[in-house]
């Protein structure tokens, strides 16, 4: 075994070796650089003529979806993508070694697509459009979905009726943030925002059809989806085909590149806060630090987030510089992630109180003699001790009277030790037990709120809660919204950063997993957590995963009995139906799936409203019944007629004969050669998403269109792919047993 792993350890190094050992990258500072590059474009996008047109000396490549292009971008296959500002919006947000030049290619007007034909219904969504620009709903959408920080979008509840004829979307979800799927599995983004307000104003329930982008127009044109709201842009070429609403946003085409500022950094060591003018800085949304940020570091790049996890989580990924935190909370942070250190001193010392609506003075009174009281009896000093300096994380038990009711405290439950944190299923921290023992002074019970941080000043200004009781920094900007206790400690605020990132620590103190194998490992440890584990991720594998088997199975069965037809047909006397079944032979080898596939979809049920599955289904196992057609013709003209002949002269019927003397033979033969077509088919499944189909292969696209990882999904996908093959395979190897003469005459 330990040879083995020395075997892996000297391989993924003598890799990592080769990896590093390529030449010195070129990057692309500007358009001109792009003109002898290699230029990635999503297949059927507006970009493939702006390529031609701009960089005609270019080696244009082309991909079916963004973040293909994108994978090759980072793994240098490309030199550059074109995508319109929309599309590279998120993706920047996501890969920070990544950027788009401020140089535009090229203007684009993005509109909705309708069917030709049907001005009535073109004009009735274009005046809806024209409505929802008019009153300032576009902008106010604009404000929420395209936004530079990494907090959740602020989604609004469309009401959508749930009968009538629905309004069916064509989208390509894999464009964050125009349109992506959820963590509810969901269709969600600006344009899916936009589809439902369409389908409200209409009074009609709405559907979703999520394909790949180039598939969109073709499910338009044969009338699968009513309307393509996906961030198109409306072109002559496009108008020939079919006709768009007036545009609710203008677009641009940007050139997606390697940001060579961003790749160079580990040769850039931050040595003091100051170091930090250029770079990407995360606060908590609405905290001080937040503020501080703004004005301290206006050339930064400044992400907000709205809780801790976040912050630290993207300080972590790479996705920011540094961060600016509470530094007696992080201490807790850096006990569990050697990986990080503070940058310097602190910043800022700042106290805090907590936090009361300003016409009531009762509870804010009766808290201030309270503090007052224990400051004085050494109860406050004990609890400093033991949370402050001790960095303590049990509650001690603190009885309640209970008789004079109770009270509401709005709490961050993650704001971390020392202050405010949950342990054992119970909130614990400094906060909670002063809080707990101001309850106590006041004979009531305590009923905690969990809010977002940027929460709390608007909840205790509007009643919704009596007081404030996490850790919040006393400002004069707060000082007008809420009114505060007494001082009861003094925060600072420091920067965090990898210590890779920073000058003073060395290499064997960065926290850097040196051996490749721990590193591997460790890689696989957090991209399992990124592309399964965050937002329920692994319901689209096992959506997925059921879709393909479903699909597998049905095709294979509906194949079987086919291909026997088939065979019939292609041995039957009569030249009519066996030439018919040979040119069915012939056309069927000949079609490549996805073609029959499509073909079947867009132009034989093209006015039939039909589940994707179901023509999914039909297309492979037409496909199939053309392989195993021939399979079955072969097996049985293998047997000897004479066995034909013998069971006709001891008075079978030719069907009886058939069936139980040539056919069982016939299976034992063929089952090895249908074992393979039968595994061929159930890989060839991962092409359905070209009709909308979410299969293990779409599932894939999903998560790699969120996570912009290029290895885990797909090496995942793979697997599964092996393991349902393996599975197949060996319940074929199972049949194939039982039908083998040989095998029960040794179980008898």
């Amino acid at each position: 075994m330990k040879i083995k792993l020395r075997i892996l350890a000297t391989f993924i190094t003598v890799c990592s070796l080769i990896a590093g050992c390529t030449q010195e990258k070129h990057y692309i500072r500007n358009v001109k650089d792009a003109k002898n590059a290699k230029i990635g474009i999503t297949t059927g996008s507006t970009m493939e003529l702006s390529a031609k047109k701009i960089f005609p000396n270019a080696n244009i490549k082309s991909f079916d979806d963004i973040m293909d292009a994108v994978t090759a971008l980072k793994s240098d296959k490309v030199d550059a993508v074109i995508t319109s500002y929309l599309s590279c919006f998120n993706v920047v947000k996501m890969n920070p070694e990544l950027k788009f030049l401020p140089e535009k290619l090229d203007n684009e007007i993005t509109s909705v697509a309708v069917n030709k034909g049907n001005q009535e219904f073109l004009r009735s969504v274009d005046l809806i459009i024209g409505e929802l620009k008019a009153d300032g709903t576009i902008s106010e959408m604009v404000k929420r979905w395209f936004k530079s920080d990494l907090t959740p979008y602020v989604e609004k509840n469309i009401p959508v009726p749930d009968k009538g004829k629905v309004l069916k979307i064509g989208v390509c979800a894999t464009r964050e943030p125009l349109n992506y799927i959820d963590k509810n599995g969901k269709v969600n983004g600006f344009d899916a925002e936009l589809a439902k307000r369409i389908a409200a104003r209409m009074n009609r329930p709405v559907e979703f059809f999520n394909m790949k982008f180039s598939a969109l127009i073709p499910a338009l044109k044969s009338g699968k989806i009513d309307l393509i709201i996906s961030g198109m842009s409306s072109t002559e070429e496009r108008k020939k085909n079919i006709d768009f609403t007036q545009p609710y946003f203008l677009n641009s085409q940007v050139l997606l590149v390697k940001d060579s500022a961003a790749q160079q950094m580990s040769t850039l060591k931050l040595k003091s806060a100051d170091d930090l003018k250029d770079k990407k800085i995360g606060v908590l949304l609405g905290s001080v630090y937040d503020t501080y940020a703004q004005e301290h570091f206006p050339g930064a790049t400044i992400l907000q987030y709205k809780s801790q996890a976040d912050e630290i989580l993207a300080v972590k990924k790479g996705k920011i510089d540094a961060s600016i935190y509470t530094q007696e909370t992080l201490y807790e942070v850096m006990q569990s992630n050697n990986d990080m250190a503070f940058l310097g001193d602190p910043l800022l010392s700042i106290p805090i109180g907590m936090g009361f609506n300003q016409n009531d003075r009762e509870y804010r009174e009766k808290f201030n003699e309270f503090l007052s009281e224990i400051r004085k009896n050494g109860i406050y000093d004990d609890m400093y001790r033991r949370w402050i300096t001790n960095h303590e994380s049990s509650m001690p038990e603190i009885k309640h009277a209970n008789t004079n009711g109770n009270f509401s405290v709005g709490i961050v439950s993650d704001t971390g030790l020392p202050f405010v944190a949950v342990r054992n299923n119970k909130l614990a921290g400094f906060d909670i037990e002063l809080l707990e023992r101001f309850a106590a002074y006041l004979g009531k019970d305590i009923k905690y709120q969990d809010l977002d941080f940027g929460s709390l000043i608007a909840s205790v200004a509007t009643n919704k809660i009596d007081m404030i009781g996490s850790p919040l920094m006393i400002t004069p900007e707060r000082k007008k919204k809420i009114a505060f206790s007494d001082p009861y400690y003094d925060l600072h605020g420091s920067v965090f950063a990898l210590k890779k990132n920073i000058a003073v620590y060395g290499a064997n103190e960065s926290g850097e997993l040196s051996h490749p194998v721990a590193k591997f490992f460790s890689d696989l440890k957090e991209s399992f957590n990124s592309n399964i584990i965050q937002e329920n991720r692994w319901e689209l594998i096992v959506d997925g995963l059921k879709i393909t088997i479903i699909i597998s199975v049905l095709a294979t069965i509906f194949g079987s009995l086919l291909g026997g037809v088939v065979c019939a047909m292609r041995m039957s006397p009569s030249s009519i139906l066996k030439n018919t079944a040979s040119l069915y032979i012939t056309i069927l080898r000949g079609t490549p799936v996805l073609v029959l596939l499509m073909l079947i979809f867009y132009v034989v049920f093209a006015s039939v409203n039909i589940d994707p599955v179901i023509v999914s289904v039909i297309a492979f196992g037409m496909n199939f019944a053309a392989y195993v057609a021939e399979i079955y013709r072969t097996g049985i003209q293998s047997i000897d007629k004479g066995q034909t002949e013998a069971g006709i002269a001891m008075g079978f019927p030719r069907y009886k004969t058939f069936l139980f003397i040539i056919l069982p033979q016939t299976i034992q033969r063929i089952l090895p050669v249908y074992k393979g077509e039968f595994i061929s088919l159930v890989k060839m499944t991962s092409i359905v998403g070209y009709i909308a189909v979410q299969d293990l292969t779409k599932a894939s696209d999903i998560i790699r269109s969120r996570t912009f990882d290029a290895f885990f999904p797909i090496v995942m996908i793979a697997v599964l792919y092996f393991l349902i093959s393996r599975l197949l395979m060996l319940s074929m190897e199972y049949l194939e047993k039982l039908t083998d003469r040989k095998v029960r005459t040794k179980q008898l």
